[in-house]
This record gives C-alpha cells, sequence and structure tokens, in this order.
C-alpha cells in the first residue's frame, strides 16, 4: 500500500514539471530596428508628410527674402498706324515706273520725228504708233495733223524742237484743262462728302479705294469705307484690311445682303463720325448685265437721300484697251461717272487711253495707278505724264 502511495505521488510531480515548461513561452530573438522611411522617396508622401526630407537647418522666413516689386498686368502693344507718303508731287516720284512706257509710244515717236526726212510713210508710222498706244483713231488723227503743220511751218528737223512740239500736242490731247480736283471736303451742313467706285472685276477697284483712303488720310481728311460689294466677302475683308492699317473704320454688312442698305448705314455711320469723307466700294459689275447695273442705280439712288453723291469715280484697267472704253460707257449711263482712275498704267504701251476715255466720256481721269506698292496711286498731272512718257 505504501508502495503504490510512493508511486502516485511521482507521477504527480512528472506531471507539474511539464505542465510548467509548456506554459512559459520560448523567448523570441531581437530583430535589429529598421530604417526610417523617407517620404517623397522611398514612398509617395501622404497627409501630414513632407515631400521632401526635413533639412537639418532652420528655414527662412518669407520676411527674409527680397520680393521683386509688384508690377501692373502688361498692356497690350499698340499696333502702330501706317503714315501714308505725302501726295503733292507723287507722280514726278513715280515717273521712273510709267516711264516703262514710253520704248513704244514715247521712243517710238522720237525716232520717227527725227528721221531726215519727214515723208507720207513717216506720218503714217507716226499715226499706228498713237493708234496702237490706245489713242484712238480720230485723236490720233487731230494729233498728227496739227504736229504736221508746226513742223512744216517752222521748218525744223532739230530733235529737241520736234521732241518739245510733240510734248506740247500730247499735253494738249490730255485736255489739261478739265477740273482733276477731288471734290472730299465735308459739307457746310455736316454732312460728308460721298465718293462712289465702280468698276468690272479684275481692274483693282477694292484695292484703289484702300489707296485713295490713304490719299485723303496723308491729307489730314477723316474717312468712313463702305464695303458695300456683299458678294465676295474677300472684298469686305481687303478693304476692311485696308482701312486698319491707316485707322479708318469700315462698315460692312452680311455676306449677300443688300449693297445699297450697306452704302446707306456708311453714310449713317460717316454721319455720326462728322467724318470728312464716305468712300463706298461696289461689286465688280459686269457691263453686259443689266439687272446688276440697276442695282448699281439703285445705290446711288439710296446715297443721294442725303444729299447728292459728289464723286462717282470709274477704275480702268489700262491694259484692256478699247474695252476699257466700252466699260466706260455702260457705267457712264448707270451713274453718270465724275471721274475715271486708270490702273496698271505701270510697265504699259497703252498710256494713250487716257485720251481715248477722257474723249469718249468728256470726264477727266483724276487718279493713276503705277503699281502694287500701297502709296502708288497718284492724282493725275497730264504734263508729268507726258514728260514720263517722253523721258
Amino acid at each position: 500500500m505504501l508502495t503504490v502511495i510512493l508511486v502516485a505521488v511521482a507521477v504527480l510531480v512528472v506531471a507539474v514539471v511539464l505542465g510548467a515548461t509548456l506554459v512559459v513561452p520560448r523567448r523570441r530573438r531581437t530583430l535589429p530596428p529598421a530604417p526610417p522611411q523617407r517620404p517623397g522617396l522611398d514612398y509617395a508622401p501622404g497627409v501630414g508628410d513632407d515631400v521632401t526630407v526635413p533639412r537639418d537647418t532652420p528655414t527662412r522666413t518669407l520676411e527674409d527674402h527680397d520680393l521683386p516689386p509688384v508690377e501692373g498686368p502688361a498692356e497690350a502693344p499698340t499696333a502702330l498706324l501706317e503714315r501714308p507718303e505725302p501726295v503733292a508731287g507723287r507722280l514726278t516720284r513715280l515717273r521712273e515706273r510709267l516711264s516703262r512706257s514710253q520704248s513704244t509710244l514715247g521712243r517710238g515717236l522720237l525716232a520717227l520725228l527725227s528721221r531726215d526726212t519727214l515723208d507720207e510713210e513717216t506720218w503714217e508710222e507716226v499715226e499706228d504708233t498713237l493708234i496702237r498706244a490706245d489713242v484712238g483713231v480720230t485723236p490720233t488723227q487731230e494729233l498728227v495733223e496739227r504736229l504736221r503743220t508746226r513742223v512744216r511751218v517752222l521748218g525744223t528737223r532739230d530733235p529737241e524742237q520736234v521732241k518739245a512740239l510733240l510734248r506740247e500736242e500730247l499735253v494738249a490731247a490730255l485736255a489739261p484743262e478739265l477740273d482733276r480736283s477731288l471734290h472730299t471736303s465735308r459739307h457746310p451742313e455736316g454732312r460728308p462728302a460721298v465718293v462712289l467706285v465702280v468698276g468690272v472685276n479684275g481692274t483693282g477697284k477694292t484695292t484703289t479705294v484702300g489707296k485713295l483712303a490713304r490719299v485723303l488720310v496723308s491729307e489730314d481728311r477723316d474717312v468712313v469705307l463702305g464695303a458695300a460689294d456683299t458678294f465676295r466677302a474677300a472684298a469686305a475683308d481687303q478693304l476692311t484690311t485696308w482701312g486698319d492699317r491707316v485707322g479708318v473704320p469700315t462698315v460692312r454688312g452680311p455676306e449677300g445682303g443688300d449693297p445699297a442698305s450697306v452704302a446707306f448705314d456708311a453714310l449713317k455711320a460717316g454721319t455720326e463720325a462728322e467724318a470728312d469723307v464716305v468712300l463706298v466700294d461696289t461689286a465688280g459689275r459686269l457691263q453686259n448685265k443689266v439687272g446688276l447695273m440697276d442695282e448699281l442705280g439703285k445705290v446711288k439712288r439710296v446715297l443721294e437721300r442725303g444729299g447728292p453723291v459728289d464723286e462717282v469715280l470709274l477704275v480702268l484697267d489700262a491694259t484692256t484697251g478699247q474695252n476699257g472704253l466700252i466699260q466706260a460707257r455702260v457705267f457712264s449711263e448707270a451713274v453718270d461717272v465724275t471721274g475715271i482712275v486708270l490702273t496698271k498704267l505701270d510697265g504699259t504701251a497703252k498710256g494713250g487711253i487716257v485720251v481715248a476715255v477722257q474723249r469718249e466720256l468728256g470726264v477727266p481721269v483724276k487718279l493713276v495707278g503705277l503699281g502694287e506698292g500701297a502709296d502708288d496711286l497718284a492724282p493725275f498731272e497730264p504734263g508729268a505724264f507726258v514728260d514720263a512718257l517722253l523721258g
């Protein structure tokens, strides 16, 4: 019995020792501390993190910085308006371009008239030269007859004397007595002068209106442009560009709108702005389209509600020759032309068209275009013109 009790006690002691061993946890191995994670370098910074690693040195406050002075908002540069060239003497300055015509007209005539013998054949050649220069048959015959008489009476063969006689006859054929001034002065009752510009497509009509605006600006006139060619948006854009270059406003309407309405609005705007002159550009009418010519007449009638139109300028291409005369007749019947503008007169031997068109219409050539430059539109001066032709 005693043996049994001793065995039981021994088993109990062993069990207690084993249980204690199982309950006590094992001691874990200690790992070295992890290096600090750097926001913005080791991971994307979050809320509360700095984007960069904090500096060891203290940062400066805002007051420590030298701040640049505060400036106002930048102003857009003002576009510089062009200043057109003076009009006085412009034709003389452009003589070199005009003198390109002298190879056929001027030099040809002088060569013929400088021959030792001026027989019938020579005078016929003189007539042919003038006719080829578009002087016209009747004016040519009259000019040659006068010149033959003067040469025969004087009995001269001196080239300089013959040249002087030829110059006098050519100037006389250009009718220097005609009034070539442009009526562009503001009326005493406060209404601006009105200039209506007409012509067929391709003559340089819209460009002429822009150049004429420059002529008037150079004379210190206040100008308003009316883009009544509503059939071509490009024409209105082109005219607006011409006006913007010299600070002249342009009144325009919707594409395909009523040209007479645009012309009326331009006159109204010019009156309200107390402008000196209103220049109205029109569509390039085809002279064989009666309906279009009637519409051009309507534009003129609408403008005349405020008073008479001061100028109706017909733009002709000098290189078209006798076709220009046909155009001149039709336009004159439709709108009563008061003056001619001859364009593209540089580099052509058709300078005689000046004589023919004046004789046909009985109205003067008032302006001539001698190139593509912005200031190549010049008042027509018969003496300077002839001098350029004869060199």
